[in-house]
């Protein structure tokens, strides 16, 4: 099966890139799934019930989440409604919604993980990703999980490098979001799991990680605390494919997307 994985998705005018590029990239490159890191999809930040539906009508199958996945209220019974919009798992003081799904897609089944990373996201209260990854693993497979992808969403590079191959051969995938700024480290490691460092972004390319690039450099030089105002303009995708053999869960092969 051929999995795409989409960086996080900022804003509507990422939204209107994932519109624009998603059902072409899904069709030329035979896609299977596509997941979908959407947390700050909605132009206030975070991911609202209307930005998620959008993603789901543009054809992501599973939309995961990040430490903004509560920025607005009113997600909170959404994602309690559907399965396939996720939060960060180990969030210890999460209000509602869960960090595991599983999608059937009728000869192999997928399951989906979402967790947070603990470095420089202190602010956070998180129990600790590796034992929530291996609790969610045993539980894919009793699930009967024929593959099993990872987003770990997390500000530290040598956080996500650790869990990559702490996770290497339990898992079919493990990608890397938050950061915003595509790696370009995609690979298998030695025991057959599919890796990527960080996604990337899809949103607003003349910016600061989405942000207006003025405000950030207002706020880095002249210490402005101004509020965040998403940039506009031309738009890029960020994403990876990954290749993953049905029936061992292992990658077979890895390509980073930027378009």
């Amino acid at each position: 099966m051929r999995l795409l994985c989409i960086g996080d998705v900022c804003g509507q005018n990422g939204c209107e890139k994932i519109r624009a590029e998603l059902p072409r990239l899904k069709r030329e490159e035979n896609i299977d799934v596509v997941i979908i890191n959407g947390e700050n999809s909605a132009d206030t930040n975070g991911v609202t019930p209307y930005s998620a539906d959008y993603l789901f009508a543009c054809g992501a199958d599973v939309i995961t989440g990040g430490n903004h996945s509560f920025r607005n209220s009113q997600i909170v019974p959404y994602l309690d409604s559907n399965p396939f919009i996720l939060r960060p798992h180990n969030l210890s003081d999460a209000e509602g919604g869960s960090g595991y799904c599983l999608l059937d897609k009728g000869r192999y089944s997928v399951a989906v993980i979402n967790l947070s990373g603990v470095i420089y996201l202190d602010k956070l209260k998180t129990q600790n990703p590796f034992v929530c990854a291996d609790e969610l693993i045993e539980k894919a497979k009793t699930d009967g999980a024929n593959i099993i992808v990872v987003d770990f969403h997390a500000e530290a590079t040598s956080e996500k490098r650790a869990l990559g191959f702490y996770l290497d051969g339990k898992v079919s995938v493990v990608f890397g979001t938050h950061t915003h700024i595509q790696t370009a480290d995609n690979k298998i490691l030695p025991q057959g799991t599919g890796y990527i460092t960080d996604l990337g972004m899809t949103g607003p390319e003349d910016s600061v990680l989405g942000v207006k690039k003025e405000i950030i450099i207002n706020r880095l030089k002249l210490n402005d605390m101004s509020k965040f105002e998403l940039a506009d303009g031309k738009a890029t995708l960020n994403g990876c494919i990954f290749e993953i053999d049905e029936k061992t869960g292992k990658t077979l092969n890895t390509k980073r997307v930027l378009i």
